[in-house]
C-alpha cells in the first residue's frame, strides 16, 4: 500500500515538471513573433496601413479579408472600425440611413472614402456637411 502513494507523488511531480517546461516553452515562443513591434511607440507598422497583396485578395475568392464583407474595400483594421462607427451613426439619422458608405485603403496607402459609390480622398470633399461631421466625430470617438 505505501508504493501507491509514492507513484502518485511522482506522477504529480512529474505532471508539474511537463507544465512548467510547456508553460515556459509558450513563453519563448510568444517573445519570437510581434507583428506590431516597430521600435517606437508612436509608429505602426507598415502592415496596418497597407492593402494586402494581390495573391491574398485573390485567395479570398470574394470571403472577404479581415471580416469584411464581399465587394467591400479592404482598409487597415482601425479604418474599419471608424467605418462601423460612421455606420451606426448613418442608421440612427433616418435622413442619412440609407446613404451607403464604405472607406478603403488606395494604392499608395492614402484613405479612400466611398458614398453612394464616388471616392472622395478627403473628409471635406464629402458633399453634405452632416456628412463630414459624422466622419468628424466617429474619428474623435476612436481617437
Amino acid at each position: 500500500m505505501g508504493e501507491v502513494p509514492a507513484i502518485v507523488g511522482v506522477a504529480g511531480a512529474l505532471a508539474g515538471i511537463v507544465i512548467v517546461i510547456l508553460v515556459v516553452a509558450l513563453f519563448i515562443r510568444r517573445q519570437r513573433i510581434n507583428l506590431t513591434d516597430t521600435g517606437s511607440p508612436e509608429e505602426k507598422p507598415a502592415w496596418m496601413a497597407t492593402t494586402p497583396p494581390a495573391e491574398s485578395l485573390a485567395a479570398t475568392e470574394g470571403a472577404g479579408v479581415y471580416g469584411q464583407e464581399a465587394g467591400e474595400k479592404v482598409a487597415a483594421p482601425f479604418v474599419e472600425q471608424i467605418e462601423d462607427i460612421v455606420r451606426a451613426r448613418l442608421r440612427a439619422d433616418a435622413t442619412l440611413a440609407d446613404v451607403q458608405v464604405d472607406l478603403g485603403s488606395a494604392a499608395d496607402g492614402s484613405l479612400e472614402i466611398w458614398v453612394e459609390g464616388k471616392r472622395y480622398t478627403a473628409i471635406d470633399e464629402l458633399p453634405d456637411s452632416r456628412l463630414q461631421a459624422i466622419f468628424k466625430e466617429a474619428i474623435e470617438h476612436w481617437a
